[in-house]
């Protein structure tokens, strides 16, 4: 086992776009969410979606949610980073932290930024983050 810090993920994290959400509610569904890579990840990760997809109803119903990221080869042709993270997923309804949380390359899916209707923010909260990068694996308990 290696020891990475939270630090050291933030940075690996930052230049992974997206991400798959894994929810459960009798079966697995995973798909693709944008990962915000202009803050600094502390256990915490945030996406935006709308309130009437099927996403949020399994949240509701199972707030345990699985993250995963994955990055290419490295520069020296080495297998990239891989990310798993477990979570619980929280959901927000406050504008305060929409607008808190939003980046301008959210507009493509929110054409009317925060002001818009039906949006939702998923705050997922890791309680276990387990990394493989082809040299070394660990697991962090933020």
């Amino acid at each position: 086992m290696a020891d990475k810090t939270l630090h050291d993920l933030s940075k690996a994290m930052r230049d992974l776009d997206f991400c798959m959400l894994t929810t459960g509610t009798g079966r697995l569904t995973s798909r693709p969410m944008s990962n915000n890579g202009d803050v600094e990840y502390d256990g915490d990760s945030w996406f935006y979606a709308y309130e009437d997809s099927a996403k949020i109803r399994d949240i509701e119903q199972d707030p345990a949610v699985g993250l995963s990221f994955s990055e290419g080869k490295s520069l020296l042709g080495k297998p990239g980073i891989f990310i798993g993270i477990e979570g619980h997923a929280e959901l927000i309804r406050d504008k305060a932290q929409f607008e808190a949380h939003w980046t301008k390359s959210l507009d493509r899916w929110f054409p009317q930024g925060t002001d818009t209707p039906g949006m939702i923010l998923i705050k997922v909260h890791a309680e276990r983050v387990r990394y493989w990068d082809g040299e070394e694996e660990g697991e962090l308990r933020p």
